[in-house]
């Protein structure tokens, strides 16, 4: 079956916003990128999954590498614009820049990184496959930082939102109570 792009079933779904930030043949860019997660601790593996025809695709398979952030609640124009933008035909960086929104240098990459992120990671490229209409890339994280301050931006119903209230796990007599009924069920 397939599930298209803003089909009603998916408006459960509740992710961060990555933001992924490469340079090659179609020069410096950054892209969201909703599909963006961690998926191993050691080595420290991300994955993205973006769209074939991307700017982004084109750039990570030429030089193997890219950037991974996790933007902050207070970035939503910025994703807006990493979004909503083809790196083919605009030099986002650059409309960006002249917003007020910072780059540097990588560390260790040849990739511009943002500032102000709640997460950020330099990656070299270790996979890439197709999967159904996505391509996947999985780089391993060469050095990362996070910044607790920030929150990250949240995307859920075509919407941003921001972290709410916290909702505190049960009770330790609960937890004690599901323990024995787990004991209980064990094979």
């Amino acid at each position: 079956m397939d599930i298209p792009w803003g089909d009603e079933k998916t408006a459960n779904f509740v992710s961060h916003i990555g933001l992924i930030t490469t340079d090659g043949p179609h020069g410096p860019d950054i892209m969201a990128c909703e599909w963006t997660q961690q998926i191993s601790y050691r080595p420290a593996l991300f994955a993205i999954s973006i769209g074939p025809n991307k700017a982004t695709c084109d750039n990570i398979l030429a030089t193997k590498e890219f950037g991974v952030h996790i933007a902050a609640h207070d970035q939503s124009v910025l994703t807006s614009i990493a979004g909503g933008q083809t790196g083919k035909k605009i030099d986002k960086v650059r409309a960006l820049t002249e917003l007020g929104y910072r780059f540097r240098k990588a560390q260790i990459l040849s990739v511009s990184m943002l500032e102000g992120v709640a997460f950020w990671a330099e990656c070299v490229l270790i996979d890439h496959r197709t999967y159904g209409d996505h391509e996947m890339f999985i780089g391993e994280a060469k050095v990362a930082e996070a910044d607790r301050e920030k929150a990250p931006l949240l995307y859920h119903g075509g919407k941003y939102w921001h972290r709410g209230e916290q909702i505190q796990k049960p009770p330790a007599e609960e937890l004690e109570r599901i323990a024995t009924i787990i004991q209980k069920a064990k094979k």
